[in-house]
């Protein structure tokens, strides 16, 4: 897992925005962009001011077993946390950019306090805020995942909970192997797809989804 230094320098980050008087931060992150099934899902995250969570990171930098266990860490150390999903039904009709910006709105709007601050991972913003969030109080930050503690936690809640769900969904189309990819566009996943066709939870948008609609099961 992440050293205890490495979990220091994003407590650090947060720090210093809450020395300015940003008491309430708010981290901001999304799970689900690349997979060819499945929905995406994202999570808002607002960690105690003096929490302490060793080996917390960017999800994509730890292990399943690792991020279980900040999980755990994470939930324990949070004031609140709001989580937002999007099916792949909504996926499709508006595109997965605007479906990661729908679900971190529906994160925000999910949370029981009111963040003074808002980082939100990568470029954009989502458009839908909380009617007492002033616009001006939420920042896209390039990378935030590796930054912010409050983001890296987000990128956690999100990351594991869309991968339980995935594992739900093998139960249910245990051809396509969920358990394993969680819906990523493997070499085994894409023999799957060739074989059986796209089953209910695959985004009929994504290649090679798209050119194998018309394979039957």
């Amino acid at each position: 897992m992440t050293s205890r230094a490495e979990g220091t320098k994003l407590a650090l980050f947060d720090g210093s925005l809450r020395r300015q008087g940003c008491r309430l931060i708010a981290g901001v992150d999304e799970a689900g962009r690349g997979p060819l099934a499945g929905p995406v899902v994202a999570a808002a995250v607002i960690l105690g001011e003096r929490v302490d969570l060793p080996g917390v990171d960017d999800s994509k930098k730890l292990t399943a077993k690792q991020r279980e266990r900040a999980f755990g860490l994470v939930v324990r150390g949070s004031l609140a946390v709001g989580v937002g999903i999007v099916s792949p039904e909504e996926i499709d009709r508006i595109n997965i950019l605007q479906a990661s910006l729908k679900a971190m709105s529906f994160a925000l709007c999910s949370l029981n306090l009111r963040p003074d601050l808002i980082l939100v991972d990568g470029n954009r913003i989502p458009r839908v805020l909380p009617r007492n969030i002033n616009p001006e109080a939420v920042r896209a930050v390039i990378g935030g995942d590796s930054l912010s503690l409050a983001v890296a936690s987000a990128s956690i809640i999100a990351k594991c909970l869309r991968d339980s769900l995935m594992k739900t969904h093998h139960q249910e189309f245990p051809y396509y192997g969920f358990d394993r990819h969680k819906g990523y566009g493997t070499r085994y996943h894409v023999a799957a797809l060739i074989k059986y066709g796209p089953c209910a939870i695959h985004r009929r948008s994504f290649e090679p989804v798209k050119s194998l609609m018309g394979v039957s099961k």
